[in-house]
């Protein structure tokens, strides 16, 4: 189990640095050049020689395996460097607009995994006939739904022509329930749809043939003996749609008007603000690797059949 655990966490730390390497890579490469965009503007009235100052001031004056050395050794030390944009250190840029961002995206994974297991309740109640092959495709149609065009279709529906939910200065609360919304249905989809293939391949298993044949009813099989079996699949790609969620937040924030990571985003691709995007990327990538690495921990101790594989590994 130990060898198991630091495996797990080596690749997690192998996996951060190359999104921080490549990141770095691409951003340098991006043509153009960051200190000119911002100073290079005949108002300023700056001489070469102070456009140099600033480039060194920003440590963008070094060869490039000097600049990647010491921006990787500022972010070990949690020093994300100061945005040229703003002149404001980027780390005060994040916890200013990173907040909004974690709300949105925790309560879209919440209201999707919700999502998820009420479709599999109403696939799985008997006697519904046609009405469960029309719930079954549902999925299929959240999947195929771009995020952009479903928040500004839950505007119009909801906000200019049902008037139920507010678009223009809504509550602190009010205000997510529509970008939530946007966020949720589209990873709702393959959640729905893995957990009720596994739902319908447990069902089959002797153990459920055992339990019924004891007199359980489908209520109590369905509940007591498929759903931790059924759900254990639904977690391990939940780490990954969770990637999915944080690009998808990208482009809810934009279409909503929030002060989240997306805006930042936004202006730091605009104006090349190269220590921005690279702290972006790396917190992202960050809480991606995170998430996999606590479902990675979490799933031998739910599935025993893995604890014993590892042991006998061992």
């Amino acid at each position: 189990m130990a060898r198991y655990v630091l495996s797990r966490i080596g690749q997690a730390l192998l996996v951060l640095w190359a999104a921080f390497t490549i990141s770095f890579v691409l951003l340098q490469a991006m043509p153009g050049d960051a200190v000119l965009i911002k100073f290079q503007n005949p108002e300023y009235g700056l001489s070469p020689e102070q456009l140099a100052d600033i480039r060194a001031a920003y440590a963008a004056d070094g060869s490039l395996a000097s600049q990647y050395l010491q921006t990787i050794g500022n972010f070990l030390t949690g020093n994300f460097g100061y945005s040229l944009q703003r002149g404001v250190a980027v780390s005060a840029q994040l916890a200013a607009n990173l907040p909004s961002t974690i709300r949105l995206a925790g309560l879209g994974f919440a209201t999707a995994l919700i999502l998820a297991v009420i479709l599999a309740i109403f696939c799985n109640i008997p006697g519904l006939g046609r009405l469960r092959s029309f719930i079954h495709s549902i999925p299929s149609l959240f999947v195929s739904v771009p995020t952009f065009w479903l928040g500004i279709m839950l505007i119009q529906i909801f906000s200019f022509r049902l008037k139920l939910v507010p678009v223009i200065n809504p509550g602190p609360w009010e205000g997510l329930i529509l970008p939530v919304l946007t966020v949720a249905v589209p990873i709702s989809a393959p959640m729905a749809q893995i957990l009720l293939r596994n739902i319908d391949e447990v069902l089959t298993r002797p153990f459920v043939a055992v339990a019924r044949a004891k007199g359980a009813s489908h209520s109590w099989v369905l509940w007591r003996h498929v759903a931790r079996n059924a759900l254990l699949p639904v977690l391990t790609v939940a780490g990954v749609l969770f990637g999915e969620l944080l690009a998808g937040a990208v482009v809810t924030e934009a279409v909503f008007g929030l002060n989240g990571i997306g805006g930042l985003a936004e202006q730091a691709v605009t104006f090349q603000d190269v220590a921005v995007l690279q702290a972006i990327v790396v917190i992202s990538a960050a809480t991606f690797v995170a998430i996999n690495l606590a479902i990675d921990l979490l799933y031998p101790v739910l599935d025993p059949r893995l604890k014993t594989k590892l042991g006998t590994a061992r």
